[in-house]
């Protein structure tokens, strides 16, 4: 049990690092937000619906599961496009660091969605996390829009983690991807029909586009959010959303070797984030050597 555990924290560390270059290709990518998201959802449904045919994993859900993937699905619509926006309106080091207090935001949800008592250290954490935030934007005032959609995009995160870490109790995780994200798709294509957002243009991308979201369809979201849904049988949702602090790190990284000058920051953001990073390896220590 103890090694099904390690190995599963061990695979969610590379799902965040997947994360992180998610955020990357976000700012590659040059349609915005919205269509972002429409695209993103649509093509990682049609990768999940391929992965479940291969594995012949039964489809049928009660009308009753259906509506909770929708309401679940409806959020993730939300979240992704809370994070792209956010990444277009600053940058990637911005919007990635603030994903980093979905921590906190789920040592408050946890609890009520579970219905078990507030750990105290997991409060802790969360509000460590927090400071390691004030440090790195008390100087980054400027990014006003992007902080707050990014802290939109990290509360969602933590309410939808929390969310399927129920679901997945019941439910195979491909089956709980596929249809949230194709009730995800179905919420964005209301809107856009309403505000006339669907054109010729819309589906109109540059090769360049299309294989940054082939790469973000497949192996950023189809793969990583089967795979971090999976995860969830051996490891809290409150450890994953804290897990995915490391996400800034691997992100801001990959951001600087691939994007450069624009995403350099001044020193007082990577103490920041070198106090998230040391946040996750505690936890990461405490939470294998406890059963939770």
């Amino acid at each position: 049990m103890r090694n099904d555990k390690l190995i599963n924290y061990l695979h969610l560390h590379f799902i965040v690092f997947i994360w992180g270059f998610t955020a990357v290709l976000g700012a590659l990518i040059s349609i915005d937000a919205i269509p972002l998201a429409w695209h993103r959802m649509f093509l990682g449904a049609i990768f999940v619906l391929l992965y479940i045919l291969f594995k012949k994993v039964k489809l049928k859900i009660s009308a009753k599961d259906l509506l909770k993937f929708a309401f679940v699905g409806f959020l993730i619509a939300l979240h992704w496009f809370s994070f792209f926006y956010a990444i277009k309106v600053s940058n990637v080091s911005i919007t990635l660091a603030m994903m980093s207090t979905g921590a906190f935001f789920a040592s408050l949800l946890e609890p009520i969605f579970f219905r078990r008592k507030i750990v105290k250290y997991e409060v802790v954490f969360g509000l460590i996390v927090i400071i390691g935030l004030y440090i790195i934007f008390k100087v980054e005032s400027e990014y006003v829009s992007g902080i707050l959609f990014a802290l939109l995009a990290s509360f969602l995160g933590a309410l939808f983690a929390t969310l399927n870490g129920i679901l997945v109790k019941t439910h195979n995780a491909s089956v709980i991807t596929f249809y949230e994200m194709l009730f995800g798709v179905f919420c964005i294509s209301v809107y856009l029909l309403f505000t006339d957002g669907f054109s010729f243009e819309f589906f109109i991308l540059s090769t360049n586009d299309w294989i940054y979201l082939l790469i973000l369809a497949s192996v950023c979201t189809a793969y990583a959010f089967i795979a971090s849904v999976h995860v969830m049988k051996w490891i809290s949702p409150y450890t994953v959303m804290l897990t995915t602090n490391m996400e800034p790190v691997y992100g801001i990284i990959l951001a600087i070797l691939i994007l450069g000058d624009k995403e350099y920051m001044s020193p007082t953001f990577y103490l920041g984030a070198v106090i998230i990073l040391i946040t996750v390896i505690v936890n990461g220590i405490i939470k294998t050597s406890k059963k939770e």
